[in-house]
């Protein structure tokens, strides 16, 4: 079994509810255990800035699926909960990211571990330490360094 770690996030409808029953989600994925789940944050968005705020979250999962089966167990969650993919950081109904899966790095068409831009996102990183404080995340380290050089980054816990 893997260990791999999911990033949620939200800005249409409402976005609290829409993480959590993505949360619960997660758990109904064959041959997939939800191990542990951050805290909901309140964030800004990033790129697109003339849109709602997000809520996200982070959640560590334990899975017999391969890195790209999981991708697309993830993508299929995302369209029951109507996600468009009008434009790039466009607002949505739901985000889920495949942001680490092991210490394995992967770099496929459509698919890429560890995240590409995790590192840069407190929205990211903030409740990934929440869970696993320890992690790091292959070719760029500990988690505390890179959290620190998102300081200007705000990612406000909401609840446990």
């Amino acid at each position: 079994m893997a260990l791999a770690f999911i990033g949620l996030g939200a800005n249409l409808g409402d976005p609290r509810d829409q993480v959590r029953a993505a949360l619960e989600a997660l758990g109904g994925i064959p041959a997939t255990r939800l191990l542990k789940r951050s805290s909901l944050y309140r964030t800004a968005p990033v790129g697109h800035a003339a849109q709602p705020e997000f809520v996200n979250a982070v959640a560590q999962v334990e899975t017999d699926l391969e890195p790209r089966a999981l991708l697309q167990a993830l993508l299929d969650i995302e369209r029951r909960f109507g996600r468009a993919r009008s434009f790039a950081n466009a607002p949505r109904t739901l985000d889920l990211d495949l942001l680490l899966y092991d210490a394995r790095r992967v770099r496929e068409p459509g698919l890429e571990v560890p995240h590409p831009r995790m590192h840069e996102r407190a929205f990211v990183l903030r409740p990934l330490c929440e869970i696993a404080p320890d992690t790091e995340i292959p070719g760029k380290g500990a988690l505390a360094p890179l959290l620190a050089a998102c300081a200007g980054q705000a990612a406000e816990r909401l609840e446990t």
